[in-house]
């Protein structure tokens, strides 16, 4: 890198020893550190964290969303997918019987299957250290007790309420009395708990999460939605497993990045990784000649994802071809000077959390988990605090595409937890982006800005983003700069200059030092981001 560029010399990295735990709220960060410190492992900590983080930032995530992880531990990565299926119910007959053909955003017909609550468990069945009880214990404090909210949680509380309100749904009654009691007013400073969510986590937390998918729990969700119009049923939730799959890769600066396989997008970002692979990018953070490649080598990588990205378990997804170098070489035969349009299927809005948590042991976690769409689909179940996401809403409606609705099928997903080693395989550490289909886009530029332009954790997260939209549309933060802007518009993007940096993601990263041990860490300026250290 020839130059430090503004943004990197405003914030600086965070240091530890013996742990770390970085998400976007400040408690479910300390929530984490506090089993460190009891003497619990990272994956401890990042459970804890996760529970914690339904309390504490439920406008992105919730008990009743999904998970997937990435957990070094034994000398090796493994990944975990923790997502939910369709209801058996969940046909495109019903979805055109009741809504004409068409996925709504909220209400019981985009819920799928929660897989979180047995994502922790299984994390914990393998390597869990403490009880799982004392593991949960901050999260249930946290709800019990209150907490006061953060600046940027406040402000997706009150859209959300506001969003909620003007739609005017009966089934989001429950909703209003959890999230907006007697009038709450959403704002930083303002105090919000939940005992029905603690008593939840309580019941999660006594029975290892058996009695959210086989007990009393999952009686409570099936009477809600039988009682109410949904199709989502106990036996749905008993049918249910977390699967633990094999991370996928691609080479890049002498390091490997890896994901989470399909049915998970992070094959977008190696994809697009692969392509650029190949070319000579700019020395120069910020060269506008460099931002061009990334972004067209992003289009390839979505074009690929959308067009062959489904439940593998239904569909097969050819994973060694998507990453195969002829792949790669036959998108950057195809890149040129101006700008394309993909032809595929424009992004939408996500609400997703974000964790990295490390021990002093080696152990590394990268952890996502999602209710989607803020608060996801409204639907609360009464007595319980639990909101259930509206993942339903990312199938394909179109019959024979790979990630087509059906009964029992995984929707392409959006969260993607990484991770990163070198080479020879030494872990460097887990990371992430958030929001939605930003999220291979962030890691993308998060790779790039940590293994071509060298930057620390806290300046790859710090740097000035852009967004591919659809077709040659491109949003960039102000902070990249008019010169920059102006000379990707002269390629034919559709730039649009973006003030508000909420759409441009929120993550998190830890590295580690192999000879030291030593923990670096960074955290979002977009969010309300913290570090926890030790």
């Amino acid at each position: 890198m020839t130059f430090l560029p503004e943004f990197a010399t405003v914030r600086r990295p965070l240091y530890a020893h013996r742990g770390m735990v970085a998400t976007s709220q400040p408690l479910a960060a300390q929530a984490g550190l506090s089993l460190l410190q009891a003497g619990g492992n990272a994956v401890d900590a990042a459970i804890a964290t996760a529970a914690a983080l339904t309390v504490a930032e439920p406008t992105s995530n919730g008990i009743g969303g999904d998970l997937f992880a990435l957990v070094w531990a034994g000398g090796e990565l493994h990944g975990l997918n923790a997502s939910g299926a369709a209801p058996e119910a969940l046909t495109l007959d019903a979805l055109a019987e009741r809504h004409g053909g068409e996925m709504p955003r909220h209400g019981w017909t985009p819920v799928t299957v929660p897989g979180a609550v047995r994502g922790w468990a299984d994390l914990h069945a393998r390597f869990g250290r403490l009880p799982f009880a004392e593991v949960l214990a901050p999260a249930i404090r946290l709800a019990r007790g209150g907490y006061p909210l953060s600046p940027v949680l406040a402000s997706g509380w009150a859209r959300a309420i506001r969003i909620y309100q003007g739609l005017g749904l009966p089934i989001m009654e429950e909703w209003f009395r959890v999230f907006a009691p007697g009038g709450f007013t959403p704002a930083p400073g303002a105090l919000w708990r939940s005992e029905a969510h603690a008593r939840t986590l309580e019941r999660i937390a006594a029975t290892n999460g058996a009695a959210f998918y086989e007990g009393e729990l999952a009686g409570q969700i099936d009477a809600h939605s039988r009682a109410t119009g949904g199709l989502l049923r106990g036996s749905d939730l008993a049918a249910h497993r977390s699967e633990w799959v094999t991370p996928i890769h691609a080479e890049f600066g002498g390091h490997r990045v890896h994901e989470i396989p399909p049915n998970g997008q992070g094959i977008a970002a190696l994809i697009a990784l692969n392509v650029l692979n190949g070319l000579d990018l700019p020395e120069q953070w910020g060269d506008p000649a460099g931002l061009h490649l990334q972004i067209e080598a992003m289009k390839r990588g979505f074009a690929d994802a959308h067009a062959y990205v489904g439940d593998p378990r239904q569909v097969p997804v050819d994973v060694e071809r998507l990453l195969s170098a002829g792949n790669a070489a036959a998108h950057r035969a195809l890149l040129g000077n101006l700008a394309h349009d993909p032809a595929t299927t424009a992004p939408s809005s996500g609400g997703t959390v974000y964790l990295a948590a490390a021990d002093g042991e080696g152990g590394m976690v990268s952890l996502i988990q999602s209710n989607y769409m803020g608060f996801g689909s409204g639907v609360v179940v009464p007595g319980t605090g639990i909101g259930l996401h509206n993942r339903g809403h990312n199938f394909s409606l179109q019959p024979g595409h790979p990630n087509a609705l059906a009964p029992g099928k995984r929707p392409y997903h959006t969260i993607i937890p990484g991770f990163l080693t070198r080479a020879d395989g030494t872990p460097v550490g887990p990371f992430g982006v958030m929001g939605g289909f930003m999220q291979p886009q962030g890691h993308l530029q998060v790779v790039l800005n940590t293994l071509r332009y060298g930057l620390n954790p806290q300046q790859a997260l710090d740097a000035p983003r852009w967004q591919w939209l659809q077709g040659k549309a491109v949003e960039v933060e102000h902070a990249l700069g008019a010169q920059a802007a102006r000379a990707l518009a002269a390629r034919g993007h559709e730039v649009r200059v973006q003030l508000d940096p909420g759409s441009f993601g929120r993550g998190q990263i830890i590295w580690r030092n192999p000879e030291t041990g030593v923990l670096e860490g960074g955290t979002e300026s977009r969010t309300d981001g913290h570090i926890a250290v030790w």
